[in-house]
C-alpha cells in the first residue's frame, strides 16, 4: 500500500514537472503552438515523465525506509540532542544571514544564508550527539544543589541550616554527603560475593548495571559451555537478590557507547563520565582503570584485607588434609580459605593438629601461613 501511495506521488510530481518544463519552454518561443515546436517538446517530456513515474516511487521509498530505520536504532536522548543542536545551529545561521546576504559579488548573497543553514545546522547535530554526555553531566552539575550543613548549638540543638563552605570549623557541623554511584563489572556479579558485601551495610552508595553487563551476563548464559552457562545463571541470580533482599538500591543503566566494542572499556568510559569507582574482580581491569585514573574496588583485596590477622608464636587448631611440596610438609586451610604450611605435619594426615605460628608470607595470590607443630601433649585430635 504504501509503495502504491509513493507511486502516485511519484506520478504526480512528474507530471507536474513535465508540465512546468513544457511551460517554460514554450513561453520562451515567439509562436509556442507550431506543429515543430510541439513536437520538439513532447518527446524529452514523455522520456521525463516516464522516467520519473518508474523511478521516483522507489527513491522516496527507499529515503523514507532508512530514515524510519535510523530513527528505529536512535536512542531517545540522541534525537532530542539532535533536535536542539539543529535548532541552536538554525539560530546561528539565521544571525549570520544579514552580513552574508550583503555580500554582492557573483550573487553569492542568495547561496551563503543557504550554506550556513546547511553547515551550522550539520555541525549543531554532529556537535550535541557526540558530546550529549559531557553536556547532560554539564548541565545536571549546573542544577544540583550544593549540601546543606545543619549548624548546631553548644547543647546540639540545630538552630540553621547554610550552604555548605570550605574551611569552616567541622566541630560542630555535620555535612550531609550526596551517596554516591558504584560501577558493577561482571566478575564481580559473578563472583556473588558482592551480595553479603551489600547486606552489611557498608556500601552507601547505588549499585549500577550497564545495559552492556547485563547484555554481556545474559550472553554467559545462553553460552553452549555448561560451565559458562551455569556462572551466567549464578550472575542473574546474584542481582535478583541484589534487588530484593539488600537494602542497597541497584540501578540498570542504559547509558552505552556505540563506538567502543569491549565491555570492559565501556565501562572504564562510563566510570570516568559519571565519576563512579569500579567493583571488580578482573586483574587486567583492575590494572587498566587506575591506569585511566578510575577508582577501583576490588573484592580480593577486600577478602584479604579483613582475614583475622595472625602473628608468629600464636597457637591454632588446624586439620592436615593434603601433603606440602617439600619433604614431611602438611598442608591445611582456614575457613576463609588461607593456606597453612605445617614443617612435619605430614604424619598427622587427616587430624586435627595443634600448631604454632612461625611466619605470615603476603603473596600475589594470598597470604600464606607457615607453622609447625606444637611440642604439647594432647596438641593432637584425631578425626575420623
Amino acid at each position: 500500500m504504501a509503495k502504491r501511495v509513493f507511486h502516485v506521488v511519484g506520478a504526480g510530481i512528474a507530471v507536474a514537472a513535465g508540465a512546468a518544463t513544457w511551460f517554460v519552454a514554450s513561453n520562451a518561443r515567439p509562436d509556442p503552438f507550431p506543429r515543430i515546436a510541439g513536437m520538439h517538446l513532447a518527446w524529452p517530456w514523455a522520456v521525463g515523465v516516464g522516467i520519473v513515474v518508474l523511478v521516483a516511487p522507489y527513491l522516496i521509498y527507499g529515503l523514507i525506509s532508512w530514515i524510519v530505520k535510523q530513527i528505529r536504532q536512535a536512542r531517545f536522548y540522541d534525537l532530542l540532542a539532535a533536535a536542539g543542536g539543529l535548532i541552536v545551529g538554525l539560530l546561528i545561521a539565521l544571525l549570520l544571514t544579514l552580513p552574508l546576504s550583503q555580500i554582492r559579488w557573483g550573487g553569492l548573497n542568495e547561496w551563503l544564508p543557504i550554506l550556513a543553514a546547511l553547515l551550522f545546522g550539520y555541525l549543531g547535530v554532529a556537535v550535541s550527539v557526540l558530546k550529549r554526555e559531557e553536556m547532560q553531566h554539564a548541565v545536571a552539575g549546573m542544577f544540583r544543589r550544593r549540601p546543606r550543613e545543619p549548624v548546631e548549638t553548644e547543647d546540639g540543638e540545630p538552630v540553621e541550616e547554610r550552604p555548605a563552605r570550605r574551611g569552616r570549623n567541622a566541630k560542630n557541623v555535620v555535612v550531609e554527603k550526596q551517596q554516591e554511584k558504584v560501577l558493577l563489572d561482571t566478575s564481580a556479579i559473578i563472583d556473588g560475593r558482592i551480595a553479603e558485601i551489600s547486606s552489611t551495610g557498608f556500601i552507601m552508595g547505588t549499585l549500577v548495571v550497564p545495559r552492556f553487563v547485563l547484555e554481556e551476563l545474559q550472553r554467559i548464559a545462553d553460552s553452549a559451555d555448561t560451565l559458562r552457562r551455569n556462572r551466567g545463571r549464578r550472575g542473574l541470580d546474584i542481582l535478583n537478590r541484589l534487588q530484593k533482599e539488600t537494602n542497597v538500591p541497584v540501578e540498570v543503566s542504559d547509558q552505552d557507547f556505540d563506538n567502543i566494542h569491549e565491555v570492559d572499556a565501556k565501562l572504564v568510559k562510563m566510570a570516568r563520565l559519571i565519576h563512579a569507582p569500579i567493583i571488580t574482580n578482573d586483574f587486567n581491569l583492575n590494572k587498566v582503570a587506575e591506569l585511566q585514573g578510575v577508582k577501583v574496588l576490588n573484592i580480593n583485596e577486600l577478602a584479604n584485607a579483613v582475614k583475622p590477622a595472625l602473628l608468629p608464636g600464636e597457637d591454632m587448631f588446624v586439620k592436615i588434609i593434603q601433603e606440602g611440596k617439600e619433604l614431611g610438609q602438611g598442608v591445611g586451610y582456614l575457613d576463609d580459605g588461607t593456606m597453612i604450611v605445617v614443617e612435619n605435619g605430614k604424619a598427622y594426615m587427616n587430624a586435627e593438629l595443634e600448631v604454632t605460628v612461625t611466619r605470615v608470607l603476603q603473596t600475589a595470590a594470598g597470604r600464606m601461613i607457615f607453622a609447625h607443630p606444637k611440642a604439647a601433649s594432647g596438641a593432637m585430635r584425631r578425626t575420623s
